[in-house]
């Protein structure tokens, strides 16, 4: 083991370097398979001086996944410029998620892989992440329809459930985005507008998609591979 730098510091920045080396350490190994000598190593701390700080190993993951989550939030908040129009603002929502996500590939993938699955304590802060995620392409989704200058009658779950939606092809995007090498932020924000804004755009137009009548026995419509649709309730 290297040796363990003793200069002072802010207890503070002390913090933040030991949640550095966390982040990373678990980003890139698992919850499981990380150690505090590793973690202590590499924030150039004593093991002791962790828990010290941060009681647990447990302790410490939490105060990580919270770190990622409020850094994220604040990206794509403040990666929105509210005076713009709303296919403007979505596409900056979403450059501001994929430039975050693709910066902290670690911090994404303590959200997102281990967060999720090491327990309810760690779920449920990425949980609050994303419900505080979608409330807010929720409104960016209900101010498009304003901007169209009609009013769409878009039921209230409906909008949230586009908003759970987008939300979910942006998490998978930017998971598949960090392993696939020569995808920039850029292109994974385009990918997700081209897919989002045109069914968005036809929506707010007043032209959304709808399933088949009902066969003659009640059944919804035949979908490719012999399955039936059944018909939305919104339409």
């Amino acid at each position: 083991m290297g040796a363990v730098k003793t200069k002072r510091m802010p207890r503070a920045v002390r913090e933040q370097q030991m949640l550095d080396a966390a982040v990373r350490t678990f980003g890139q190994r698992g919850y499981m398979a990380a150690s505090m000598d590793e973690i202590a190593e590499l924030a150039g701390v004593s093991k002791p001086l962790v828990y010290l700080y941060l009681t647990s190993k447990e302790h410490l993951f939490t105060a990580c996944i919270r770190r990622e989550a409020e850094a994220l939030v604040e990206a794509v908040r403040a990666g929105v410029r509210r005076e713009l129009p709303a296919d403007r603002q979505l596409w900056e929502g979403l450059g501001a998620f994929f430039t975050h996500t693709s910066r902290n590939p670690d911090g994404w993938a303590v959200l997102h892989l281990q967060a999720r699955t090491h327990g309810e304590p760690f779920a449920a802060v990425v949980t609050a992440m994303r419900e505080e995620i979608v409330v807010f392409v929720t409104q960016l989704i209900v101010d498009a329809a304003r901007e169209a200058h009609r009013d769409p009658h878009l039921p209230e779950r409906e909008v949230a459930g586009l908003a759970e939606a987008l939300v979910g092809a942006a998490e998978s995007l930017a998971a598949w985005a960090n392993a696939t090498p020569g995808i920039t932020a850029r292109q994974a924000a385009a990918t997700l507008m081209n897919f989002a804004w045109a069914g968005l755009g036809d929506l707010m137009d007043g032209r959304p998609w709808s399933p088949p009548e009902p066969d003659h026995d009640g059944t919804g419509g035949t979908l490719p591979g012999g399955t039936s649709a059944e018909t939305s309730p919104t339409t």
